[in-house]
This record gives C-alpha cells, structure tokens and sequence, in this order.
C-alpha cells in the first residue's frame, strides 16, 4: 500500500500529523477538569509570551499553581495586559483544574486583581455572575 508513495512524503505527513495532534491536545481542553474552581494567592510570577500567558500563583493551602490565561491575543482581548498585575498582587483565577490531581495547573476562565474581573473565556464562565 505504502509502495506507491516515496519515504520522505511518508515521513512527513507522520511528522505533521504528530505536531497537528500535539497542538490539538495542548491548546485544547481535554487535560482540564468539567467542574471550575476558585483559586486564592499571591502572584509569584508572570509571562505573557506565547503560545499561552501564564501566572504561576501561590496559595496558602497548597504552594505554587501554574495558570494558563487564553492565547496572547485572547489574553489582552480581556483587558489582561502586561502592568495590570504584578508580582506579589492578590489574584483570584476562576479555571478548570487539571485531570491529573497530581499537577497544579489550572486553565483560567476569568482572573480578578484588585477588585477587576478579566474574563478570558467568558463562554466558559460557569459561576460568579
């Protein structure tokens, strides 16, 4: 079946097909729990560079979180700019958690700093009007 096509066509359209899937399953929402939570804790550092702003926010209870925001232009779409919060701010992140209870990550659908909401994903929002 694989005779007719040269091995350097066969090995790149693998190639393709395993960058196209991990896209898929990085930027999609099957690592993420249905239910949301809310996470409460101090900024301990912020990244706006792509493929997804993080905040890595610690909470009182359980140490460090990693927080995934949406793409950058998703991310600033929701007024969430780099300046909007620093290191050391209070920050509460509406998400879904990580399917793995092992791993603190959370994927944010609305982070609040200083009393304003940015919602990232407003389609998602389950809770909290």
């Amino acid at each position: 079946m694989f005779a007719f096509f040269p091995r350097h066509v066969l090995a790149g359209s693998m190639i393709t097909m395993l960058l196209v899937t991990s896209a898929y399953a990085h930027h999609g929402w099957s690592w993420a729990e249905a239910d949301q939570i809310e996470l409460s804790g101090t900024i301990r550092e912020i990244s706006m560079a792509p493929p997804h702003p993080t905040l890595h926010v610690e909470t009182e209870k359980d140490g460090l979180w990693r927080v995934e925001l949406g793409n950058p232009r998703q991310t600033e779409r929701s007024g969430f700019v780099e300046g909007v919060a620093k290191v050391g701010d209070q920050i509460v992140v509406l998400g879904n958690r990580s399917l793995d209870p092992s791993e603190k990550r959370l994927k944010a659908v609305r982070v609040s700093v200083a009393g304003k909401s940015f919602d990232i994903y407003p389609d998602r929002i389950r809770t909290g009007g």
